[in-house]
């Protein structure tokens, strides 16, 4: 081959890792929404 197509291949190749190795996943963090209303306790006796 050419030097000029291996020239090609390998920057080719080079922008490929670069482009693929560099990314990374960004996290995300879930949180539980307070309750809309306090749910009622047992007190033992009929209202």
């Amino acid at each position: 081959m050419s030097k000029s197509i291996k020239l090609f291949a390998v920057v080719g190749l080079l922008a490929a890792v670069a482009a693929c190795g560099g990314s990374r996943e960004e996290e995300f963090v879930v949180v539980d929404p307070a309750p809309i209303s306090v749910e009622p306790t047992y007190t033992g006796k009929y209202k």
